[in-house]
């Protein structure tokens, strides 16, 4: 059994590969349907994956070495179709694709991706991308809305903020193109890849209703994790004071952020809580242990989470258990905020919560994306390939796991609420925290329907990415 108290659970082998274990978000790879979100941790003992990888960096090495570790590792070996010819692909990640095509027919694998070492520790240690630094989503009506706005990106800097409409964009101010009359491709396609330096024009509505035309410079930002404006609020209702935390992402700077929010709380007499994580795709479990275990003071010690792998590999299986933080409180009663974007390390702490909490902890928005699994980190080091792998299942310790189908049906409690993008986040005036508070407080409300992916409003999904970077894979809709 392992304490999740050490400042980090993810650790390098030496050589060419490196292992870690991940309980990524919503999906991996490329394509506009998908993105993915690790959450790092080292098995004990530490696996040695073999063979050694050859130094040769071509197209044909690198899709042999990713047949080597999936048929090594991968968490499902009967739905691995190793009949597929390498040849017929261009790219390692269409031939990924085609490996775990079986998988994903089934709904078991969304997530086996390959990504960058350098720009996925730059993530993860210290919340390093480039984009525009805004959160969008697309209705059913073809309008194009900000649900957040980062604030040390460019977006932010430039008056886009939650509850803003992109209108049009363009190269310049007199080559505009209305977003009514793009297609999703199109729309896409001119936000652009994540480099630093692509800009755009856009034309946009602020929530006040103020039209404005800025030019808009993608830049290398920093995200924080928990927002300096809402990030960690104590709401007083009337039935009095709640803790709210609303977390971007499970990446290391979260931890002493999500402490000195807790503390806050001790000092604030807080016995409620709300966790929203509405728009968080996953990150670390070593993050997700942290929150976890600031909500469960009386419980250090006992079961957080085991992760099981595939027969094989069994022996490295590991129970994670609750671990002593100065500032953790006992939560009372728990309000997770969800919706389709929420995954991995977001659902992972509410399937943890629920030995612990019974009735006393519930879903409130919409049905998660369902994730039940995890990834180990596979590194091709000269390449600077990073094959993520699923490699595990998360379990709790009521053997509770294969959420496949979201979390609407695992909760104890669940109530429906909407998300509009008007009203601020941290305020008990925006709709899905109102129903939170409302359900801590032992309101009546509508259950969420399950069997099938929450949307985060009527009509609304995340624009995606075509080729995600790992912040977008973490944080679905991220430009």
């Amino acid at each position: 059994m392992t304490l999740f108290g050490n400042a980090r659970l993810a650790a390098n082998l030496t050589g060419a590969i490196a292992m870690t274990l991940v309980a990524s978000g919503c999906g991996g790879g490329g394509g506009s349907g998908g993105s993915g979100s690790p959450v790092t941790v080292t098995p004990s003992p530490s696996p040695t994956p073999s063979p050694t990888p050859t130094a040769s960096c071509s197209l044909s090495a690198r899709q042999a070495w990713v047949r080597d570790q999936l048929e090594e590792w991968y968490l499902f070996p009967d739905l691995l179709d190793t009949s597929v010819n390498a040849a017929n692909y261009n790219t390692v990640q269409g031939y990924i694709d085609a490996l775990t095509k079986p998988a994903q027919q089934q709904g078991k694998d969304r997530w086996t991706y390959l990504t960058s070492i350098e720009d996925e520790e730059a993530y993860y240690e210290s919340g390093l991308t480039a984009g525009f630094g805004i959160l969008v989503t697309l209705t059913a009506t073809n309008r194009l809305y900000l649900r957040e706005a980062y604030e040390t990106a460019p977006g932010y800097k430039a008056g886009m903020d939650r509850g803003t409409e992109i209108l049009a964009i363009g190269d310049s101010a007199s080559s505009l193109v209305n977003v009514a009359d793009m297609s999703i491709d199109e729309l896409v396609d001119i936000l652009g890849p994540s480099n630093a330096g692509y800009s755009k024009v856009f034309q946009f509505r602020t929530r006040e209703g103020t039209v404005r035309t800025e030019t808009v410079t993608k830049a290398e930002y920093a995200i924080e994790p928990l927002s300096p404006r809402y990030g960690a609020v104590t709401l007083d209702t009337a039935s009095g004071k709640i803790g709210y935390i609303n977390l971007r992402t499970f990446i290391e700077p979260a931890e002493p952020a999500l402490r000195d929010a807790f503390a806050q709380f001790k000092s604030d007499g807080v016995a409620d809580v709300i966790v929203d994580v509405r728009y968080n795709g996953g990150g670390l479990i070593q993050t997700a242990g942290v929150l976890s275990s600031l909500l469960n003071k009386d419980h250090v010690g006992e079961e957080f989470t085991t992760l099981e792998l595939r027969e094989s590999k069994s022996s490295l299986n590991d129970t994670y258990l609750f671990m002593q933080q100065s500032s953790a409180i006992s939560a009372s009663r728990i309000a997770f905020i969800g919706t389709s974007a929420s995954a991995s390390a977001s659902e992972l702490i509410m399937n943890a919560q629920i030995p612990y909490s019974g009735t006393d902890t519930a879903l409130v928005g919409r049905n998660t994306y369902g994730k039940p699994v995890g990834q180990f980190a596979f590194d091709l080091t000269e390449c600077d390939d990073r094959l993520r792998a699923v490699t595990f299942r998360t379990v709790n310790a009521d053997g509770s796991a294969d959420y496949y189908d979201g979390m609407a049906s695992v909760m104890p409690a669940t109530c429906r609420a909407d998300d509009d993008f008007y009203d601020p986040l941290g305020s008990t005036e925006e709709g899905m925290i109102a129903a939170a508070s409302g359900w801590i407080a032992g309101a009546s409300c509508t259950a969420i329907a399950t069997g099938g992916q929450g949307a985060l409003s009527v009509g609304a999904r995340p624009l995606r990415a075509a080729n995600p970077n790992i912040a977008q894979i973490e944080i679905p809709g991220l430009f």
